[in-house]
């Protein structure tokens, strides 16, 4: 396994693109409103990426994907292509950016609720992808096994009754998109122990009912649970400090330190 440890200046760079990422995921938020479509979401985002944070989008054109950001709703659990649906009173919404800039990447999502209510059960499946995020971020520091995180987000989503998605995973990152380790969100066996400089991503995508996926054949992108039922992720972009770990992309809206040390 090819794992690359970032020095002081890529740690640096990568703090740079992770906070443009935070930005993007922040300003997005009061346009995310019952009749917006999403086409339209993706064209301020990117517009903002190109021309306030002087960046470009990761997603656009990688490996074939036609647009600048993911944005999945409902049913969707990841890699929703914009376009000209609608978003309605109710639907949850994960909108996720990859920034990159000066070489390296930032990558994060985060759930938004459309108008001034949902299902009490869609608000119970979005806190439990955050807090599962959440407490897998509270397991990493160096010396810590990668396998750590995925017992974390199984002890979240069994609590809630709800699953998660085995299909895809978090990944390490930096100069690429997608670098090694891969990140498994569920109790496994993975034996890898963390040292100080590894960026990588969690990104827990909880299901309401089964864990199992389709995706689309004619776009070849979008990914909706096999059962209907709606799906929610949360997504940030990690470093591996001497003590701990820092979130590299967390918003001002979080309760959440950016630093945690042991």
């Amino acid at each position: 396994m090819d794992i690359t440890l970032k020095s002081p200046s890529e740690i640096e760079k990568m703090r740079i693109a992770g906070a443009a990422t935070a930005r993007v995921l922040e300003m997005i938020e009061p346009y995310v409103v019952p009749g917006v479509t999403t086409e339209e979401l993706d064209n301020i985002m990117n517009d903002y990426i190109v021309n306030v944070e002087n960046a470009k989008s990761a997603d656009l054109g990688y490996q074939g994907y036609p647009k600048a950001t993911c944005i999945s709703i409902n049913e969707v659990v990841c890699h929703g292509i914009p376009g000209p649906h609608k978003l309605k009173e109710g639907d949850i919404v994960n909108i996720d950016v990859t920034v990159l800039k000066d070489k390296f990447h930032g990558d994060s999502s985060k759930m938004y609720i459309v108008g001034n209510h949902t299902s009490p059960r869609n608000e119970q499946l979005c806190k439990c992808a955050q807090e599962s995020m959440y407490e897998a971020i509270k397991t990493v520091r160096p010396g810590s096994n990668l396998a750590d995180i995925g017992d974390a987000i199984q002890k979240v989503a069994d609590k809630a009754g709800f699953s998660i998605v085995r299909d895809y995973c978090g990944h390490g990152i930096g100069i690429g998109f997608h670098e090694e380790p891969s990140v498994l969100h569920y109790r496994n066996n993975e034996n890898l122990i963390l040292q100080e400089g590894m960026c990588f991503t969690i990104e827990p995508m909880i299901n309401a009912g089964t864990y199992k996926c389709r995706t689309n054949r004619k776009d070849g992108w979008t990914v909706t649970t096999a059962d209907k039922q709606p799906s929610a992720q949360y997504e940030h972009t990690l470093l591996v400090i001497p003590n701990g770990v820092e979130v590299l992309t967390l918003r001002k809206d979080e309760d959440f330190p950016r630093i945690i040390t042991h």
